[in-house]
């Protein structure tokens, strides 16, 4: 449980991580999920067709709205290390986000949300759809 500073003049940050920005007790959002996927598998990565098909999926998965379509742009020309798609997919409750590396076979995945979800199924899709041999993963309560 998060306890009530004594201190009213933190600074804001330190104030809204003890959730006591403007007048908040201790309620906090939700939070976000930060996936790192290691040997996915490059024909996935490389499709634009299959990355809106993992929008979607991943959307009614963990019953998120979507708010309008996703952005799902390849760029990064410049140099080998940047290419690859990058997908922004607004939700009712905050953003999908990706990257994905197609120099190394990496997926870089973030879902933020203010509506409770469950990480654990999100991150075993995400996992077995990008086909990933190995995951990193992060949960940020905030």
């Amino acid at each position: 449980m998060i306890k009530k500073s004594k201190i009213k003049n933190l600074p804001c940050i330190i104030r809204a991580k003890r959730g006591l920005v403007r007048g908040q007790k201790s309620k906090a959002y939700w939070g976000e999920l930060i996936l790192d996927l290691y040997d996915c598998n490059p024909k996935i990565i490389r499709s634009k067709k299959k990355i809106l098909e993992y929008t979607n999926k991943i959307c009614n998965l963990i019953k998120m709205k979507k708010y309008g379509k996703p952005l799902i742009e390849r760029f990064g020309f410049g140099k080998d290390f940047t290419v690859g798609y990058s997908l922004v997919q607004l939700i009712e409750t905050s953003s999908i986000t990706a990257h994905f590396s197609e120099l190394c076979n990496r997926a870089y995945i973030n879902i933020f949300s203010c509506k409770l979800f469950n990480y654990k199924i999100a991150t075993e899709f995400t996992k077995n759809f990008f086909k990933s041999k190995e995951i990193k993963k992060r949960v940020l309560i905030r």
